[in-house]
């Protein structure tokens, strides 16, 4: 008898960890949010904000991820008969998940720490692409830690400045300049993950030279 209970106990210890792992994997989160793997390859030219949301979608789809509508985290100038566009008005109301499972935002509030800062979890171990891979930060070769954003640190196209600061509303990769942010929380003086600084300009060269590569949040809304 004390051999069979002996069995037994090694059996649904061995048995614990397969059923945690099933567990874990039917209650993980469908993902929300990613990094593009890719930028358009025409620097900050994305075809504007309905090109930017249509790489979204088609990077998406091709994760296998179709049942989805996505959004560019992106702000655009007002101007010339165009309303200004605000990211943050563009992405739902969240919560937002990674690939990997992690909730990295409840709400806009919380993505954007209009309470509290830093109540979300956008860093490098969380702010995948939607492959589901790391995307390189400070310290790797390439750093492509520069996402862009054109947009403050509330999720807002930059108010106060008659400045070109979205590459002419995401159709240009050689007028102005944009906000990025860094999606490691790390390097300069400002580890934002939405607005860290300005590029040096907007096309394919500038965004590198600054440790990018043209890459943007997506959002399912």
């Amino acid at each position: 008898m004390k051999k069979k209970v002996t069995i037994l106990a090694a059996t649904v210890l061995l048995a614990a960890p397969a059923a945690l792992e099933a567990q874990q994997q039917q209650s993980q989160q469908p993902m929300s949010f990613f990094i593009t793997s890719v930028g358009r390859g025409d620097g900050a030219n994305l075809g504007g904000l309905t090109g930017a949301d249509a790489h979204c979608e088609a990077l998406a789809r091709a994760a296998g991820v179709t049942n989805r509508q996505w959004h560019a985290y992106l702000s655009a100038q007002g101007g010339g008969g165009q309303p200004q566009v605000h990211a943050r008005d563009r992405i739902g109301t969240g919560p937002w998940y990674a690939a990997n499972g992690q909730i990295l935002a409840a709400s806009v509030a919380d993505l954007h720490g209009d309470f509290q800062r830093d109540r979300n979890q956008i860093n490098k171990r969380n702010a995948l692409n939607e492959k589901g891979e790391m995307v390189n930060g400070r310290g790797d070769s390439p750093n492509q830690h520069d996402i862009l954003t054109g947009s403050d640190s509330h999720g807002r196209a930059l108010i106060g400045t008659a400045e070109n600061t979205t590459c002419n509303n995401w159709t240009s990769n050689s007028a102005g300049s944009t906000m990025v942010g860094h999606h490691d929380r790390s390097g300069g003086g400002n580890s934002s993950w939405n607005a860290a600084h300005m590029s040096r300009g907007c096309s394919q060269q500038d965004l590198v030279g600054t440790g990018g590569a043209g890459l943007f949040y997506c959002f399912a809304i």
